[in-house]
């Protein structure tokens, strides 16, 4: 492989088909790095709006530093993997006391939630550090131009990398990857760096890299209850997500009526049926409280929650 060569037809075939999106037209740090963990286990088009409302409200450190958890996590909210928000939010409280962000790779390594490939992205896109990115793009990239599913992506990447433009060359590795060397049916005939690749002489773009067998999914039954009352609805702390408010699951003191309607929720690998009935409380849990339905907006409410809502809403018993 002519590291060369690939860095600049990369670099050319990057200039013409870059996606424009919101977190490119920035280089502001704390910008970038809300993108990048908005980015992890969401896919581009899902995470812009919910780019642009987090940073409208959160514009900075200082004020996700000041906000509650609970409003936190209801802008998360419908983003799923709540440890991201988490984090997020511990980690603007660091930045806040030191007083900005930090402009190295070891500091922001250091920061809660952040690994390897998110101080490098931060590093390279905003400080233009030459630190090599390694997300699941790049691997299947580097795999492939290898011709291994075992080749050592990170030590690729880092000979790769275009040390006078990092923020370029990584985002245009990654880009390679989410348009053209897709998990199936690679984009070959389109590849800029197509002369450049093991795999594709030998014939194994589709076998690289070996894909690990998914765990066995599990399926969850639930029933859960719409109580409404004057204008407002009973809700419990979420069993499944910590720190969310959901529907209640039949309790001692509730009484089931009529189904309102059902809908399928995965969560991982547990795919959960749930059905939504109408249902009326003699007496409510302790931790049960009750949400006026017109400011549910204003609390992290789950995402089965808002699909049993939705549900109720939209049907009349039968």
């Amino acid at each position: 492989m002519n590291a060369g060569s690939l860095r600049n037809e990369l670099a050319t075939w990057y200039a013409k088909n870059a996606r424009d999106l919101p977190w490119r037209r920035t280089r502001d740090p704390y910008a970038i790095w809300i993108s990048e963990i908005m980015l992890q286990q969401t896919r581009v088009a899902a995470a812009i709006p919910y780019y642009q409302r987090f940073l409208a409200r959160f514009p900075n450190a200082e004020s996700l530093a000041a906000a509650a958890e609970t409003e936190v996590l209801t802008a998360w909210s419908g983003l799923g993997y709540y440890t991201r928000a988490r984090n997020l939010h511990k980690a603007a409280k660091a930045i806040a006391e030191r007083g900005a962000f930090p402009s190295d790779y070891e500091s922001i390594r250091e920061l809660p939630g952040i690994g390897d490939y998110t101080a490098a992205a931060v590093a390279s896109i905003a400080y233009g550090l030459p630190h090599a990115v390694v997300d699941g793009n790049v691997k299947r990239v580097i795999a492939r131009l290898a011709g291994d599913g075992h080749a050592d992506a990170q030590e690729a990447a880092t000979r790769l990398l275009d040390r006078k433009h990092p923020a370029r060359s990584n985002q245009a590795l990654m880009e390679l990857g989410a348009l053209i060397c897709l998990p199936r049916d690679p984009l070959c005939d389109s590849c800029p760096v197509a002369k450049h690749c093991e795999a594709l002489r030998l014939g194994m773009q589709a076998e690289l890299p070996r894909r690990k067998p998914k765990p066995e999914s599990q399926r969850v039954r639930l029933t859960l209850l719409a109580i409404r009352r004057r204008g407002k609805i009973l809700l419990t702390p979420s069993p499944r997500v910590s720190g969310f408010w959901d529907l209640p699951e039949p309790f001692p003191g509730s009484r089931m009526g009529v189904e309102l309607g059902s809908f399928a929720h995965t969560i991982m690998n547990t795919r959960y049926a749930c059905e939504v009935r109408e249902a009326i409380a003699d007496r409510t849990p302790r931790e049960a409280r009750w949400w006026e339905e017109a400011k549910l907006h204003e609390i992290p409410l789950s995402t089965t929650a808002k699909k049993a809502i939705s549900v109720s809403s939209r049907h009349t018993p039968r």
